[in-house]
């Protein structure tokens, strides 16, 4: 992907984030998430229509990586089963402790592929993630 316009996904999604702010609604699974190492710390919350992710919402203080991957993960995301969010987040993951990784199913998501070179901000990139993964293994124990 051409550095400029990975820039550009970056700097679009930390100035203009995809659905951020917290509704009222408890249909949703809500989870706070934050880098011990820094200052961030979102609140995501995920509605599902079965297995589909519905919509995704979130909110925090945050660095412009993380804001920026939240919001691209978001987009990514909302309309995708949980079998398909599992493999985009595990080659999300691949790619960012630089293994190997489908890059055609990251969409956007791939414009992190540099942040295995910062190793500092490799959780910031990776926060949103991890809260996912946590919502999906929630919802998992809802349904048994």
């Amino acid at each position: 992907m051409d550095e400029n316009l990975k820039r550009s996904i970056l700097l679009e999604n930390y100035q203009n984030p995809k659905n951020k702010g917290l509704i009222e609604d408890d249909s949703y699974i809500k989870i706070n998430m934050n880098n011990e190492s820094c200052i961030d710390e979102i609140n995501l919350m995920v509605k599902f229509d079965g297995d589909i992710i519905e919509d995704i919402r979130f909110d925090g203080e945050a660095c412009a990586i993380c804001t920026s991957s939240t919001s691209v993960m978001i987009e990514t995301l909302i309309g995708k089963n949980i079998s398909e969010v599992e493999k985009i987040y595990q080659n999300f993951y691949n790619m960012i402790e630089e293994k190997d990784f489908d890059e055609e199913i990251l969409e956007a998501a791939i414009a992190y592929c540099d942040i295995a070179k910062q190793p500092n901000r490799k959780k910031c990139a990776l926060l949103p993630w991890w809260g996912i993964e946590k919502i999906i293994k929630m919802k998992g124990k809802e349904n048994e």
